[in-house]
């Protein structure tokens, strides 16, 4: 009877949380992020801006809230990015620009051991035009690796701790694609 409440109440909580939603520049994005079996909650999330021009709604989502990006990229444990294109400014040519210069800052130039597999993600993951309103959800699972996925349908998986590191120092290095992003990303 206690294991039937318990998982009674789990689905309470995780029920109504999963329809939680909250409001980012006037775009709704959900609190919860499911990846694998895991529940993951929304850390923080903002708007990314070029030359004063909204471009995405970005949010990261992991098992308990921190501020500590390095703690962050460095975590072996199940998280997830996910961008809400606001802008049809934002192309498939212009975003792999951006994750290839973000990769390049963040591995501080040290491109090499993860080359071949950026462009496994590039290849499959940015091969379609990009419209305003699609969804990207950048999942890590540990174990598995980081998979892109589009409007619900994964693209690709790429394997490895260190490309995880990486993808997600895009957003959260000392040198992130957006700084303002970066600070509301970590709940600051």
């Amino acid at each position: 009877m206690k294991k039937l409440i318990g998982l009674l109440s789990l689905l309470l909580i995780f029920g109504s949380a999963s329809h939680a939603q909250t409001k980012i520049g006037g775009i709704v994005m959900p609190n919860v992020m499911k990846v694998g079996d895991q529940y993951l909650k929304m850390n923080g999330g903002g708007i990314r801006e070029k030359m004063w021009i909204d471009l995405y709604v970005g949010v990261l989502y992991l098992e308990n809230k921190t501020s500590d990006a390095e703690k962050i990229m460095n975590a072996d444990e199940a998280m997830g990015v996910k961008l809400r294109i606001i802008s049809g400014m934002v192309s498939n040519s212009k975003l792999e620009d951006a994750v290839r210069e973000g990769m390049e800052k963040s591995t501080g130039g040290n491109m090499a051991p993860i080359q071949d597999r950026l462009e496994t993600l590039i290849s499959k993951g940015f091969s379609a035009d990009v419209v305003d309103g699609d969804i990207f959800d950048l999942v890590y699972e540990p174990g598995k690796g980081t998979s892109l996925i589009k409007n619900s349908k994964t693209l690709v998986t790429v394997p490895g701790l260190d490309f995880k590191k990486a993808l997600f120092g895009v957003w959260l290095c000392d040198d992130p694609a957006d700084e303002n992003l970066k600070k509301k990303m970590l709940g600051k």
